[in-house]
């Protein structure tokens, strides 16, 4: 009678509150799918979910040089990419009923409730994509709580408008991996320097480890626990008979071995490749009004880009289907350029391996300066000039002017020493030092620029803007301009040979006037009068690097003839039509010089560097090509006198180094340059198949080697040249043959205009 009179009660308050729980439930859902209570997204989202993915930059040979990213460096990849070890891990692992359910695993979730968690946490994979797409973070479990529902019902329809392998894809390309590892293609990378598809069963166990918690199984700070949790993965596989015991137990007994590289645009291969390409593509249209009365030769040159290259300013001139403008930080492009990357680590590593040779010597010679790192020939009053602008230039300097310091107060900050990291060719070391000093250690570096093309294509295959990226960042070889001295004398000798002159003919070598339009005389300096009054050709005149000769070639033709010939080889920068411009005065960056003499070794047809050959949105599509653009500027006879003249310079003249020092034997013609004070050293080489260029000296003019041995540009700039060349003509898969021969015809004969 007792039990009968709680029983029915009980079983009415029981079913009630289960009936009403369910009606709460399924309220709280209507809500939900109509949008009253909390964020469910549009159909429209959910097809098309909005990912950020940064847009990558590959090299000719299909390596990845680095990416462009806003807040994630993501980048998606195909589900084909995936190796068969990470599918399989994070299944096992996150999700065993995965190919089961449908976005909602209910027994998992009853299993969980009942064990208090203890047994996991019930969430599908499905369910934790829809929370790394649309589930902001919660600051509390009541929060938690109401997001849950809101998941299911986005994994439910997730489920429905995606196949099982495209909810895994999504999720391993959505997944924060930290240290800007987001997505599997990144965290392949930065973790084990490989790519998704080759990811050992190790390598694949610890990063699906790390979904359940990356900052606990971290495996740069907490190897130790990041070798538990992927031994727990491994189980996990076992268990679900992905792999055996045997495997299992094998795989466990490996050591953790991370090839960690982290990320960082300063870092990496082409760094300063990748800065000039990014401003190239995200450049907007010049406008006067924002160029500095001083800078209007960068607006026009700007202009002309804008104009001309279709690169420049690519994300600007070019549209989505949406109507918005590309973004190469969050629109996943893919960038496919020229450069191929084992030449550009070569080039890399000559430009490293000399300029620390070269900056020890210099060091050497600075110990003997009163005034250094700038000439002993300056003025403490000129060196004074020289810091001030580089002081009133830094951040230090503008805040406390804005802040309202005086300037004895500025100077005094800068007089003050502190603690404080220098670079060295031996690693970042700490020390104390004041700004104003830390500004003269700065400027004691030397600096450089490189290139190197094919002359027939056009293809920049390497690229390097000065001796490191993360402490010079300005780009000495498409930004930087500097007197190019001699290497300007191949323009004028080509005027004479396309005027009818040739390599044989002769000249009684003595010094030349000028007289000027202001009747004052002009008398270029020469360092070899020692062969005053003997008879000389003109191949001599160019081999020695002859500043009479070239006054000589000057006297026969104005110097609108040579401006005009100058800008033909494209030659864009200030080019004023005085005589002493055949020694080299005007400022040429290394791009210029390098795309000049591709018409040597192009039968009289210079090629425009081409760094970009495609461009491909995240879906594969091409949005952009890029072709070599080519310019016929002398007559095929014209550029076989000139190849036989330069090839005279590295047999015989001032770059032959590159035969008795560096032992190379290839067909090779070439010039080097050094300006006044040896401010400014330049070598140029081509052999038939490629052509290269680079360019030391220090920041200022006024920061130089004092003795020519050192300064010259044989000694500065030529070593880059010759140590690239040696290895890239030893690489036999790259294809340069080192027999190769110009293509010269047998009938060409130097000689042929003096006999």
């Amino acid at each position: 009678m007792n039990t009968k009179s709680w029983y029915k009660p009980f079983l009415a308050w029981f079913w009630g509150l289960f009936i009403g729980g369910l009606l709460v439930i399924w309220f709280v859902m209507w809500l939900i799918t109509r949008g009253v209570l909390g964020y469910l997204p549009p159909l429209e989202e959910l097809q098309n979910p909005k990912n950020n993915f940064a847009s990558e930059i590959i090299s000719s040979d299909m390596q990845s040089l680095g990416r462009y990213y806003r807040y994630e460096n993501r980048i998606g990849v195909q589900y084909t990419d995936l190796s068969p070890n990470i599918i399989n891990a994070l299944i096992a692992t996150e999700d065993a009923r995965f190919y089961q359910h449908t976005g909602v695993d209910f027994k998992s979730l009853f299993r969980a409730i009942l064990k208090l968690g203890r047994a996991g946490g019930g969430s599908t994979l499905t369910q934790q994509l829809a929370k790394q797409l649309w589930s902001p973070r919660a600051n509390n479990i009541f929060e938690r709580a109401m997001q849950k529902p809101i998941e299911w019902i986005i994994a439910t329809k997730l489920e429905r408008l995606y196949s099982k392998d495209e909810i895994l894809l999504m999720y391993l390309n959505q997944f924060d991996f930290l240290y800007n590892a987001v997505g599997i293609q990144s965290a392949s990378q930065v973790y084990f320097s490989t790519t998704p598809a080759k990811l050992k069963m190790e390598e694949a166990a610890m990063l699906v480890g790390m979904c359940k918690n990356p900052s606990l199984y971290n495996p740069v700070r907490h190897p130790e626990r990041a070798t538990r949790r992927r031994n727990t993965v491994l189980s996990q596989m076992e268990k679900y008979h992905y792999i055996d015991e045997a495997t299992r137990d094998s795989v466990m007994a490996l050591p953790l071995e991370l090839h960690y590289r982290s990320v960082d645009h300063k870092q990496g291969t082409a760094p300063y490749f990748r800065e000039y390409l990014r401003v190239v593509l995200t450049a907007k249209e010049p406008r006067e009004s924002e160029y500095a009365e001083w800078n209007k030769q960068q607006y026009e040159l700007d202009k002309w880009q804008w104009e001309n290259n279709p690169l420049y300013g690519f994300c600007e001139k070019n549209k989505k289907p949406d109507g918005t403008h590309y973004d190469i930080y969050q629109d996943g492009l893919k960038i496919y350029t020229t450069i191929d990357s084992r030449m550009q680590r070569y080039a890399e590593e000559a430009v490293s391996e000399h300029m620390q040779a070269q900056q020890k010597a210099f060091f050497r010679e600075l110990k003997r300066k009163k005034n250094a790192p700038f000439s002993k020939q300056l003025t403490q009053e000129e060196v004074d000039g020289i810091m001030n602008r580089s002081m009133r230039q830094t951040d230090r300097y503008r805040i406390m002017k804005r802040a309202g310091y005086s300037h004895d107060s500025i100077m005094a900050a800068f007089m003050t020493p502190r603690e404080m990291q220098v670079f060295t060719y031996d690693g970042i070391i700490d020390t104390v030092m004041s700004p104003y000093d830390s500004i003269k250690w700065q400027k004691s570096f030397l600096r450089c620029g490189f290139m190197s093309m094919d002359p027939h294509s056009g293809h920049v295959k390497a690229y390097v803007g000065g001796p490191n990226f993360s402490y010079f960042q300005y780009d000495m070889t498409t930004k930087g301009r500097r007197q190019v001295g001699s290497t300007v004398k191949p323009y004028l000798y080509t005027l004479a040979m396309d005027e009818g002159m040739w390599p044989c003919e002769t000249w009684v070598y003595d010094s030349v006037v000028f007289i000027l339009p202001d009747g004052t005389r002009y008398v270029p300096r020469d360092t070899h009068d020692k062969y005053q009054g003997d008879t000389v050709t003109l191949t001599w005149g160019l081999k020695e690097s002859s500043n009479w000769m070239s006054a000589y070639l000057m006297s026969l033709f104005t110097p609108e003839q040579l401006v005009k010939m100058m800008r033909s080889f494209g030659i864009q920068g200030q080019l004023d039509p005085v005589v002493s411009l055949c020694l080299g005065p005007c400022e040429v960056t290394v791009a210029e010089m390098v795309d000049a003499y591709t018409a040597f070794a192009n039968k009289g047809i210079r090629t425009e560097p081409l760094y970009v050959t495609r461009i491909e949105d995240a879906n594969g599509n091409v949005i952009g090509s890029f072709t070599p653009r080519t310019h016929e500027i002398i007559s095929e006879t014209t550029a076989y006198k000139m190849i036989y003249m330069l090839r005279q310079v590295i047999d015989h003249g001032t770059g032959v180094r590159m035969r008795y020092r560096y032992g190379i034997s290839a067909p090779m013609g070439g010039k080097t340059g050094t300006t006044n004070n040896n401010s400014d050293g330049w070598f140029m080489c081509f052999t038939p198949s490629l052509v290269s260029g680079t360019w030391v000296g220090g920041e200022d003019r006024a920061i130089h080697f004092d003795n020519m041995a050192e300064g010259q540009g044989a000694s500065m700039a030529l070593p880059i040249c010759a140590l690239y060349m040696q290895k890239v003509l030893a690489d036999q898969e790259l294809g340069y043959n080192p027999e190769e021969q110009f293509d010269v015809p047998a009938w060409f004969d130097p000689n042929e205009g003096c006999k």
